[in-house]
């Protein structure tokens, strides 16, 4: 067996664990909404949230509104972020629907007790959402959108997704009160937490400084495959005094996975250093549309 065929075996394989990962990630998700939160009459924000509201109003199953109402998302995902990202989304989100319908008739673990309730709730449901942050995919389209706003307005990722979901949690206060909504968004503030946590931050920028062999082929795949510029800089290795191109990217963090896969891909030696960063001005922070 060919070492390229041994590199496109152990891709396949290394897809098929994120795939898995992601779908465990929904599936925890889904039972903390099932077993914590709604039936505490707390709900969660973004489009899950929104999801609950009409499921409590109409009667219709939870798991058929939050794959209905995330498809315009995934659309923007795909769009904007690539088709990957879009795929493993929908395998999240898919994950997240059924298993609500799945597990509607779970024991409840906590009554009652609102502060446990809400910190228990929003423990798992974050560490689910995470988890499937982390290998690459989204359980909810608020995040994709406040990314596609990020970059059309003068506001953070993180300033959209509180701004947006303020809106998320007026409307669930006209289903479980105003405790509800507050219980609500304190289970949301607590979840994103612990997503930061698994997923190393759901919002925020990322810069990647790369020294590899392959300079060009890696920033002409960064850019055909992520839509992102790179710069390069001239380095001198202090052991060898060998001259390198570093190159530098800044992404969003729900393009972190695509750019270790690109990395991998091109030059799995290359050396990378990965620093957050909290904000860009200036320059030409901008991406194309990519598929």
């Amino acid at each position: 067996m060919s070492v390229k065929t041994k590199n496109k075996k152990k891709n396949y394989l290394f897809m098929i664990l994120r795939g898995l990962l992601v779908v465990i990630g929904g599936a925890i998700t889904a039972y903390g909404l099932e077993s914590v939160l709604i039936p505490n009459n707390v709900s969660d924000g973004g489009v899950t949230g929104l999801s609950i509201v009409g499921s409590q109003l109409t009667g219709v199953p939870l798991g058929l509104l939050i794959a209905l109402l995330n498809i315009p998302f995934v659309f923007l995902g795909y769009k904007q972020i690539g088709k990957s990202f879009a795929v493993y989304s929908v395998i999240g989100i898919a994950s997240l629907a059924v298993n609500t319908v799945l597990m509607h008739h779970v024991p409840t673990i906590i009554q009652g007790d609102t502060l446990l309730v809400t910190v228990v709730g929003g423990i798992i449901i974050g560490f689910g959402m995470g988890l499937a942050l982390r290998n690459g995919g989204a359980l909810d389209g608020i995040d994709m959108l406040a990314v596609l706003l990020s970059r059309k307005l003068p506001f953070g990722t993180s300033d959209l997704i509180l701004f947006l979901n303020l809106f998320v949690f007026i409307v669930v206060s006209t289903v479980f009160g105003f405790q509800g909504a507050i219980l609500s968004a304190i289970a949301y503030f607590i979840a994103a937490k612990v997503i930061h946590i698994v997923e190393e931050g759901l919002s925020g920028l990322k810069t990647f400084k790369i020294i590899t062999s392959y300079p060009e082929l890696m920033v002409e795949t960064i850019r055909d495959r992520l839509g992102r510029g790179a710069t390069y800089s001239i380095v001198q290795g202090g052991y060898s005094n060998e001259q390198f191109k570093e190159i530098t990217c800044v992404i969003n963090r729900l393009e972190e996975s695509k750019m270790k896969e690109i990395i991998n891909e091109v030059d799995p030696g290359a050396f990378v250093a990965i620093s957050d960063i909290t904000e860009v001005k200036g320059g030409s922070f901008k991406k194309q549309n990519i598929h």
